[in-house]
């Protein structure tokens, strides 16, 4: 008997890092700024800065943002720049597969922006998956400005907070929290087992 179902494509394509150093040098050597004012600017590391450049280091989420906040760009141009034509009419919506949208890899989870081709965004909505089980695989909490929304498509994840603080959520359960708490999505259950998660993140 034939289905009517049609099956999705679970490839979750991800970004060369040397692409997104890439994407940063450029926005960075277009706007006249050396590495230092930007680590001035944006509170990461010069020497960090130079490693994402030059494609030495993965980083986080939270680096990533913090240059781009610096830079005055969404996070999504340093993985996909849009090129929007003369006199193009802001959309009312636009649609991403999560399939499709291009993702960075930080070991412990990789994460991929979505919706970046609506100007002015003021969410950043990413879809993630979780690798990382342990606390003591990061080198500190991650910290970004702002409020965070959460929605576990599959397994189950607990969200280590710096307080001491955790919170468990299995499949079609939420959290929301503020980002700028130092937290960690850990992924709960067998050996191996990758949770995938929804975020919205505001800035303020």
């Amino acid at each position: 008997m034939s289905s009517d179902r049609v099956s999705c494509p679970t490839d979750h394509p991800l970004i060369d890092r040397a692409h997104v150093g890439a994407r940063l040098r450029v926005i960075r050597k277009n706007q006249k700024l050396t590495l230092k004012q930007l680590s001035e600017r944006s509170g990461v590391a010069l020497s960090t800065l130079s490693k994402m450049e030059l494609a030495q280091v993965s980083v986080s989420y939270e680096k990533l943002a913090a240059a781009a906040r610096a830079l005055s760009v969404d996070i999504a141009q340093l993985f996909n720049p849009s090129r929007p034509g003369v006199g193009v009419v802001q959309p009312t919506a636009v649609s991403t597969a999560i399939d499709g949208a291009a993702g960075y890899s930080t070991g412990n989870y990789d994460y991929h922006p979505m919706a970046g081709d609506f100007p002015g965004r003021s969410m950043t909505p990413m879809y993630a998956r979780i690798y990382a089980r342990e606390l003591s695989q990061f080198e500190d909490y991650i910290r970004h400005p702002g409020q965070e929304f959460a929605v576990v498509l599959s397994g189950r994840v607990r969200i280590q907070f710096e307080t001491g603080e955790s919170l468990g959520i299995g499949c079609r359960e939420t959290a929301y929290f503020n980002s700028s708490v130092g937290h960690i999505y850990l992924a709960e259950g067998e050996e191996g087992a990758v949770a995938e998660v929804m975020v919205v993140m505001s800035e303020s």
